[in-house]
């Protein structure tokens, strides 16, 4: 694979667990295959709703099983993680793994207040990007200048106000999102 491709959800049915001892993923309930769901080496497994547990790239894979390259990109202090937990394979870009601004988990408390915000890269397609740009509210503040993969950070402002900064971070025109399961700030519709 190179760098970067075009799909934020390749994959996400059932729930997986992971020996991080021997750097595998399992599926655990509800996973159809592997070998089928267009799974490539160098995808990007994003493990636990918001990255909970941490990003791994797909070394390898069976019907059952992926091999991973590492954890070298979980979350600080993981050392297992449970059996059963929800899961997405993308085509996220896999030098965005190494920034810290968007290291595991994507949900964090940091800045100006002790309020929940959160960092993360989304694939950004067309429909999506117009959705965006249409809304008005909340949504609106998702509106982002182009189509690709968009690294998104929100915080709270000194006055309580929820803020979002967006940053491009490969331009794509022909990005084609199936709306990852975590995927709520960028809709089809």
């Amino acid at each position: 694979m190179a760098l970067w491709g075009n799909t934020d959800s390749v994959y996400s049915d059932g729930t997986i667990a992971v020996n991080l001892e021997t750097n595998e993923i399992f599926g655990v309930s509800g996973v159809v295959t592997f070998t089928t769901a267009g799974i490539s080496t160098g995808d990007v497994v994003t493990v636990g709703a918001g990255a909970t547990y941490g990003y791994a790239v797909v070394t390898g894979f069976t019907s059952t099983t992926i091999s991973i390259a590492s954890s070298e990109h979980f979350a600080t202090g993981v050392t297992t993680v449970p059996a059963g937990v929800t899961y997405n394979v993308s085509q996220e870009p896999l030098y965005v793994l190494k920034d810290s601004i968007y290291r595991a988990p994507e949900s964090k408390t940091v800045g100006y207040s002790t309020s929940p915000v959160f960092t993360g890269v989304f694939g950004v397609d067309s429909v999506e990007l117009g959705v965006a740009n249409a809304a008005s509210g909340e949504g609106r503040k998702y509106a982002v200048p182009h189509t690709g993969w968009v690294g998104i950070t929100t915080y709270v402002d000194c006055h309580g106000t929820i803020r979002v900064k967006s940053e491009v971070l490969v331009a794509g025109g022909i990005l084609t999102t199936s709306d990852a399961p975590d995927n709520t700030q960028f809709p089809n519709s």
